[in-house]
């Protein structure tokens, strides 16, 4: 297993049980403990874990990660609800659109009136919540399945050859030097090419992500059109992003 499939795993297991010991990495990834240890070093210089006596914990007590499919989908709704309002606000009837997978992104799906629409989406969630708005055309590129994401290359093949209007891109953490970032490798190519195909792109990411950064970058903040987050970024915060080079639309902003 290479390392950055290692460090995958490591962030992956340690965001579903917040705190891990070496020991049962070391034979969970059939490494030795000195491999473990070099990984926690590194992830541990990257802000990601603190290491601790025997192995590691979060860095942040609210650190945000992919979770999988058996973890509640509703964490900050309200705060992603407000933002599934400004998202729709962006859409209009007949537009072809993509939907990122994700928590956010699921709500503005759900948000959805059953109107002529077509929607682009490698969520299994969003398919299925979109599959019972009939006027809705639901397209799905393929490829297999990654949690409640699809993922691969004939995916990602398939999408690069769409017309999307505008795309609305979830990301785990949002740093204003790092950028959107994910935990999960095999997630990259997708994002990419959401990103490059769309016309205009939307990152929809709530203020509890902000500062926080995972382990890959997807896209640099000024390369989507907006970021559009809840009321609950500080000032300080928009600042920096704006900075970054990127416009920030806040819901229900006075």
């Amino acid at each position: 297993m290479n390392p950055l499939r290692r460090y995958e795993n490591i962030m992956e297991l340690l965001l579903a049980k917040q705190e891990v010991t070496v020991a049962e990495l070391s034979e969970r990834l059939n490494v030795t403990g000195k491999t473990i240890r070099e990984d926690l070093a590194k992830l541990e210089d990257k802000g990601l874990l603190q290491r601790v006596h025997g192995g590691a914990i979060l860095a942040q007590s609210d650190q945000l990660g992919i979770l999988s499919t058996k973890e509640p989908l509703a964490r900050h709704a309200a705060e992603k609800a407000d933002i599934a309002r400004l998202a729709l606000s962006r859409i209009e009837p007949n537009d072809v659109i993509a939907l990122d997978g994700g928590s956010t992104t699921l709500e503005i799906a759900k948000a959805l009136d059953n109107q002529p629409l077509t929607v682009v989406t490698n969520d299994v969630h969003i398919i299925s919540e979109l599959a019972r708005k009939d006027a809705i055309r639901l397209v799905v590129p393929g490829g297999y399945r990654v949690r409640n994401m699809l993922a691969g290359p004939e995916a990602v093949t398939y999408v690069r050859r769409l017309n999307i209007h505008k795309a609305f891109l979830s990301a785990t953490g949002l740093h204003p030097e790092d950028g959107l970032t994910i935990y999960t490798g095999e997630l990259l190519d997708i994002k990419r090419a959401l990103l490059e195909t769309a016309r205009t792109s939307y990152a929809v990411v709530d203020h509890h992500k902000f500062g926080q950064s995972a382990l890959l970058t997807f896209a640099k903040l000024n390369e989507v059109e907006a970021i559009l987050t809840d009321s609950g970024c500080s000032p300080d915060f928009a600042d920096a992003v704006r900075q970054a080079g990127a416009r920030l639309e806040v819901a229900n902003a006075q």
